[in-house]
């Protein structure tokens, strides 16, 4: 709280109300699906309805007035913004909501967009946050382990894709980061194709993308296995994304351009003769949200901060044929980058 009371001095705002129950839950710690919060150098409010104001009482920091609000939440929110200039998340604001916070603003209160700020302070994670990222990972990865150890080739991509996210459940997660995906053979060309019902064939590469959200942080990881023996086409490829994941790998950190990072892996998947087929960015971060700030990706803007965690996690797809990917999940670090994810990325086949 206090360094989003440093971001709206430098903003020049007298308020910041914040509507996004993620960035509501990083904040407070409220884990309802009503809520909002309204940020003054002064004053911190948090509203809610009556069905949440006990959960809000267990759950909602010290450091927040807590305020049992009506049926019209946006409304008692807006008659206790200040005068002066109050930000608010425009990408999360529908223009029916924004109407009704102006028609029940203050008088003197100027509604400004601020998108961006919670998220932004939302990129540096406190250590309380790596252990819960560690930890999803850690989760996800030994649910992986159980679960490759039952075989690929003749289960189905789907059965596949439950018996890991039951593992992942089974274990303690809330619930898998994402769904979860696999996909064998040439569908593995799709970069986020969805498990079908149907054979993992033996002798070919499977794509297995999956995640963990355990205390409401995400964990996020790729390995590519082979079912069985591959050809010399498929090596060839897995060894050209490996080495360009590497390579990416080991230029993060903090201060290092996201675009940079990302033009790592780029150019050696294009020497490699297939950078028309590595169309996605690089990574992305991870926390609350499995696809959060920062982006690194060839267009992306700004550089990594210490204490981010992000993926690294290149990919070749060649329509018809094949698919590639291997990410990471890294804690950028002034020491170099920790790796969170601990399965091999040697290709391995099951």
């Amino acid at each position: 709280m206090d360094r989003v009371v440093e971001r709206l001095r430098e903003r020049d705002l007298a308020a910041l109300l914040v509507t996004d129950l993620v960035g509501l839950r990083w904040l407070s710690g409220f884990t309802g699906t009503n809520g909002a919060c309204l940020v003054t150098a002064d004053e911190r409010l948090f509203l809610t309805d009556f069905r949440y104001t006990e959960q809000a009482a267990e759950q909602v920091g010290d450091g927040f007035e807590i305020v049992r609000a009506g049926r019209d939440l946006l409304g008692d929110l807006a008659s206790r913004l200040p005068p002066g200039r109050a930000g608010f998340d425009e990408a999360h604001v529908t223009v029916k909501a924004h109407a009704r916070l102006v028609e029940k603003a203050g008088a003197g209160a100027e509604l400004v967009e601020a998108g961006g700020l919670v998220e932004e302070l939302r990129e540096v994670k406190d250590d309380a946050e790596l252990e819960r990222i560690a930890a999803a990972s850690e989760l996800a990865t030994a649910a992986f382990e159980k679960t490759i150890a039952r075989g690929l080739a003749g289960r189905t991509e789907r059965a596949l894709a439950l018996d890991l996210e039951q593992e992942m459940r089974t274990a303690g997660a809330e619930d898998p980061s994402f769904p979860s995906i696999v996909a064998a053979g040439p569908h593995g060309a799709l970069p986020h194709a969805e498990p079908r019902d149907v054979e993992i064939p033996a002798g070919v590469l499977v794509t297995i993308d999956w995640g963990a959200r355990l205390d409401g942080y995400c964990s996020d990881c790729t390995r590519t296995l082979a079912s069985g023996p591959v050809g010399e086409r498929e090596r060839e490829v897995y060894e050209l994304v490996l080495r360009a994941q590497e390579a990416a790998l080991a230029a993060v950190a903090p201060g290092v351009g996201c675009a940079a990072v990302d033009g790592v892996a780029r150019e050696i998947i294009a020497a490699g003769g297939h950078g028309d087929r590595f169309g996605h960015g690089l990574g992305h971060g991870v926390g609350l949200e499995v696809h959060e700030g920062p982006r690194i990706a060839k267009a992306a803007e700004g550089t990594l901060a210490a204490s981010s965690v992000v993926t690294v996690e290149p990919g070749v797809y060649l329509p018809g044929e094949l698919g590639v990917r291997i990410e990471d999940l890294v804690v950028v670090a002034d020491d170099g980058p920790r790796v969170l994810t601990s399965f091999t990325k040697a290709l391995t086949e099951i």
